[in-house]
């Protein structure tokens, strides 16, 4: 049964620390607290701040005071930890604001990060990269799997719709949970998290720092992370931003770009090779295919050993 995004638990018409916790209960009323007395979480998902965004509530708080509460939760010392509100926690500090308000919920790590990761994923200017590594991490901790575990079983999920495989993997318990956790955060089908936003993560690192910092659209993105050619890639991802190219300006002049001369000399895919065996980690993320490649290498390691002692 379809979930209309108005009834999803996570997708609440009411705003700030209320969409997260519903309306307030007698014993989670909003207090006040020193801003000296709140630390920020060490697993706070999100990684970028847009500066001018920042700056605009900055000179919000000033004007009108914080407005929506903080989420914290007790720790040692008499202090609290941020669990949703660091943009209005920051923009405070900034302001010279003393006080703010707070609701006070006991919650254990798990807890915390999971209410941290729905405020995030339900931010309009969420970048997509943020969107999906906070997904995955709500999946893995619903699920109580490693982040590893749960992309290759949304790969299985995907391959069992295209009739790639036969075995029932959407008839599994897990798989039920993790479609009905797509449809109570409603920003995006499971269907299409795995088309248009697992990709993303396999994209190089300098693509992926732009699109954290929100700077290019992902379609812009992953058009130009097609240049292997790393300078001619730096290049172009640095044009696009400063000149606002389309998208269809980008594929014009990646149309134009020669290929590097000596791409395919043998020094250069040795070093390919070994670049995208350390980006993998085959060893660590998966271990099967791995067996395979120290295989290849053993062999390899031996035809050397043929040729040093014929020489």
């Amino acid at each position: 049964m379809n979930t209309k995004r108005k009834e999803q638990p996570y997708s609440s018409q009411l705003k700030g620390v209320q969409a997260l916790l519903g309306e307030l209960p007698n014993n989670q009323s909003t207090n006040h607290a020193a801003v000296v007395d709140i630390i920020p979480s060490s697993t706070q998902p999100r990684y970028y701040f847009d500066p001018e965004k920042q700056q605009q509530l900055v000179q919000s708080v000033k004007q009108f005071g914080i407005l929506e509460p903080l989420l914290v939760r007790p720790i040692a010392g008499n202090k609290y930890e941020i669990v949703a509100g660091e943009r209005r926690y920051r923009a405070a500090v900034e302001a010279e604001i003393t006080q703010v308000p707070i609701v006070v919920k006991e919650l254990n790590d798990d807890e915390a990060l999971h209410l941290a990761l729905i405020e995030n994923l339900q931010r309009l200017d969420l970048n997509p990269i943020e969107e999906t590594e906070g997904i995955l991490t709500l999946l893995s901790i619903n699920l109580t799997q490693k982040v590893e575990d749960i992309i290759r079983l949304l790969y299985r999920m995907q391959n069992e719709v295209k009739g790639k495989v036969t075995q029932n993997v959407l008839g599994n318990p897990e798989t039920q949970q993790i479609v009905e956790i797509f449809q109570s955060v409603g920003t995006i089908s499971w269907e299409s998290f795995v088309t248009s936003r697992l990709p993303l993560l396999k994209l190089p690192s300098d693509i992926l720092d732009v699109l954290r910092e929100g700077k290019i659209e992902y379609t812009k993105a992953t058009a130009i992370a097609k240049v292997k050619d790393e300078t001619q890639r730096a290049e172009l991802l640095e044009e696009s931003i400063q000149n606002s190219l389309s998208l269809t300006q980008i594929k014009d002049r990646i149309a134009t770009l020669k290929p590097s001369p000596d791409l395919l000399s043998p020094k250069n895919q040795l070093q390919s090779l070994t670049r995208r065996l350390n980006q993998l980690k085959l060893w660590e993320k998966d271990k099967k295919t791995w067996k395979k490649v120290e295989g290849l290498l053993g062999k390899i390691e031996m035809m050397l050993t043929d040729v040093e002692t014929e020489v």
